[in-house]
């Protein structure tokens, strides 16, 4: 793959630069003007020497093919915005990326992409630029592409960090390049109109996945979707202003025969009309996800009794009630996974009808559905044994029995999140653990009525788990979570955030019974020094730790998890008043992996100590700290990576 990396300050001659940069991007450009322009950048006294330069010759097929392509190494300490700010957790300071996969799924390049055609918002500061192909292979070998466009939000007025705008002429360069792209995501890319999309839609043909969310295109982009992609098979319109049921209509009049998934989200005036066209073109639709108060039964019935092959139904609709439900129940006999969010007027009886009907659901979501109550939870139970996936979040109505009913039903549940539920018990959590023995994974958030006996009987019955999220339950103590580190050895990520019961004791026997790779105890006042230690020496593998709030713990930590966790990545050590730049030190010098820190409050590291952390640390992608312990220096040397929390302090 060819790449061109430059780094480039706000002092340095931006204009001849970014032309010069730009001929790359030109198939056309003569191959002399090349030359000079890579002359240019290597007189350029901020960028080091050519690690290579790599001529491909002009395939005569296809002129677009043809590329000079330097990658130029840094040396004098400027840091590049890193690779890993792709990943789903990138910050939302960072540029837009750029993501390329062959047919088969496999990656080819994930980078910040800058090329010509974004518009710059500021002044250009740092920049990273893709252009071409994988050394001997095709522009047919790409065939997903993924721009995000992500604002820039890191607290500083003055920020040297760049945010670009995707266009219509820089998606129209897309569709003429990438002629097979079958994979297209824009997510928030508000530049992009009907013109872009067009153009997509008129040269890409193939496309089967079209990712809009936030995106401006409007029904003349929907229109041209239909006209021209009929392969398509998803669709994402989450947050696309502008759309109507004029658009949806022709798009699914257009390319209906094929659509497997549609996400409508804050769609204002997309309406049952809309979803009454889907019932009646979209035959092979598998999955739907709506958002909308504008939404009622009649659209969702029309999905329902024409989409009988629906395996996927997320609804958030405040005027959907049980007669939808009803309907989903009797026709999508297919059903797989069902999400209720926030419905104030569902009763049991929905869930009755998914219960008798959906005998191959296997992930059930009830998030704050006030009137569902047991005897729903039952029916789902008896119903659908094959369920291996439920979240109840807020629905206060359900308790002790109908978990108990899960249990004795659904023995192959492999996850259960339990979030504000207030009425569920021990008892209940006793009866997963005798019968639920496949149980992977447990989240429990503000459930007053949980202590260590739940938790003891899940260790001996779930001896499987690998994932233990708990949070506010303040009847946890240092017994459950001991015996969790006694019997589930395969437990790899844990987390006890404000379980004010849970000691250094419990950390002592997780680290003697599990290699964790991810641990959060944020806010676990009762623990110091000494379990921390334990788990830098018992579980080199760890990651990920978030050990914020903890006002016991000190340099001392520091040093053992510096020694002992080679491979950390991520750290939160905010409000964390004992730790001092010399335990920081300690840790950067060996932990020479770390991407992020966090570092807010605490008033024992000072400008030094920050000054540390990006200078021992390579692979820093993120830092988050107090505006004034950035020193002048590690600004420049590092703007783009710093993100300020507290501005004013």
């Amino acid at each position: 793959m060819a790449i061109l990396l430059v780094s480039l300050t706000l002092s340095e001659r931006r204009t001849t630069l970014v032309d010069a940069l730009r001929l790359f991007q030109i198939s056309e450009v003569d191959e002399e003007e090349k030359k000079k322009s890579l002359l240019l950048l290597k007189n350029n006294p901020s960028l080091a020497a050519v690690e290579e330069v790599q001529t491909v010759e002009a395939d005569a097929s296809n002129a677009s093919s043809r590329f000079t392509a330097s990658r130029f190494l840094q040396r004098s300490g400027r840091f590049l915005v890193p690779d890993s700010l792709q990943r789903p957790e990138a910050p939302p300071h960072a540029s837009p990326r750029l993501s390329l996969k062959d047919q088969k799924n496999n990656e080819l390049y994930n980078e910040f992409l800058l090329p010509s055609f974004f518009i710059p918002k500021k002044e250009l500061s740092e920049a990273r630029i893709f252009q071409g192909r994988r050394r001997g292979t095709d522009h047919s070998v790409i065939s997903s592409l993924s721009i995000h466009s992500l604002a820039e939000t890191n607290g500083s007025e003055n920020s040297e960090t760049e945010s670009y705008c995707l266009s219509d002429a820089g998606l129209t360069a897309v569709a003429a390049g990438f002629t097979k792209l079958e994979n297209l995501s824009l997510v928030w890319c508000s530049n992009v109109t009907h013109v872009g999309l067009r153009s997509i839609a008129e040269r890409c043909m193939s496309l089967k996945s079209l990712d809009l969310q936030g995106c401006y295109v409007g029904d003349q982009g929907l229109a041209a979707v239909g006209e021209f992609s009929r392969q398509l098979e998803d669709l994402n319109l989450r947050f696309c202003e502008g759309l109507t049921d004029a658009g949806l209509i022709k798009l699914v009049a257009g390319c209906g025969k094929t659509l497997k998934s549609i996400s409508l989200a804050a769609c204002a005036k997309v309406t049952d009309t809309s979803l009454e066209t889907v019932g009646s073109h979209c035959k092979s639709l598998e999955s739907l996800s709506l958002d909308s108060e504008y939404i009622h039964d009649k659209g969702v019935l029309a999905v329902a009794q024409g989409c009988r092959q629906l395996k996927f139904l997320k609804l958030q609709c405040i005027n959907v009630t049980d007669d939808a439900l009803q309907g989903v129940g009797t026709c999508c006999l297919s059903l797989e996974l069902l999400a209720l969010y926030s419905f104030q007027i569902f009763t049991d009886r929905s869930l009755c009808a998914i219960g008798k009907g959906c005998k191959q659901l296997k992930s059930l979501t009830l998030n704050d559905c006030t009137f569902l109550s047991d005897k729903g939870l039952e029916a789902v139970a008896v119903g659908c044994s094959s369920l291996t996936h439920l979240e109840v979040n807020g629905c206060h109505n359900i308790g002790t029995y109908g978990l108990e009913s899960i249990a004795r039903s659904c023995t192959h549940l492999s996850e259960l999140a339990l979030l504000y539920c207030q009425r569920i018990g021990n008892f209940a959590l006793s009866e997963i653990g005798r019968g639920c023995k496949f149980l992977q994974a447990l989240h429990l958030v503000d459930c007053a009525s949980i202590g260590d006996e739940a938790i003891c009987s899940i260790a001996r019955g779930c001896c499987n788990l690998k994932r233990l999220h708990i949070r506010r339950c303040y009847e946890v103590g240092n017994k459950g979570i001991i015996a969790v580190g006694e019997n589930c050895k395969f437990l790899t990520d844990l987390s006890l955030r404000f379980c004010d019961r849970v000691g250094d004791e419990a950390l002592v026997a997780i680290a003697e019974g599990c290699s964790l790779h991810h641990l959060n105890v944020s806010g676990c006042h009762q623990i110091g020094d000494a379990g921390i230690i334990a788990i830098a020496r018992g579980c080199p593998e760890l990651s990920y730790l978030d050990v914020s709030v903890l006002q016991d713990l000190g340099d001392t930590a520091m040093v053992e998890l510096g020694e002992g966790c080679p491979l950390l990545r991520d750290i939160v050590l905010s409000h964390c008043r004992r730790i001092t730049d010399v335990g920081l030190s300690h840790l950067v010098n060996k932990c020479t992996l770390l991407e992020t820190c966090h570092m807010v409050y605490c008033p024992g590291i000072t400008a030094v100590g920050v000054a540390t952390v990006i200078t021992s640390c390579t692979n820093m992608k993120k830092v988050l700290v107090e505006k004034w312990k950035v020193s002048p220096r590690t600004k420049r040397r590092a703007g783009s990576i710093i993100s300020y929390l507290c501005v004013d302090l």
